[in-house]
């Protein structure tokens, strides 16, 4: 496994109010990685998520094919810092 990676997402779209933040819980603790997921009052998501490139990259696919509500319009993924000693995946209020 590679070296730990952290990425924060911003997700538009149907994201809000069909338990896209709780398919996300599910699919990073799935996939071995730490992090948190909110809802922004504009109606989008962020999401930051730590762990292995190769789970990372399973994120959203992993997200996205556990629900058929979620449609996900717009997304922007960038790197970010690690955050040390981070553990378990939270969902976060707004």
């Amino acid at each position: 496994m590679s070296a730990p990676a952290r990425r924060h997402w911003r997700f538009t779209g149907r994201v809000q109010g069909v338990g896209f933040r709780y398919r996300a819980q599910y699919a990073a603790q799935l996939l071995g990685l730490t992090g948190w997921v909110c809802n922004l009052d504009d109606g989008s998501v962020e999401l930051e998520a730590q762990g292995p490139a190769e789970a990372l990259d399973k994120l959203v696919p992993t997200l996205t094919s556990t629900s058929r509500w979620i449609f996900i319009e717009g997304m922007t993924c960038r790197s970010v810092p690690v955050v040390e000693k981070e553990r378990g995946f939270k969902v976060r209020g707004y």
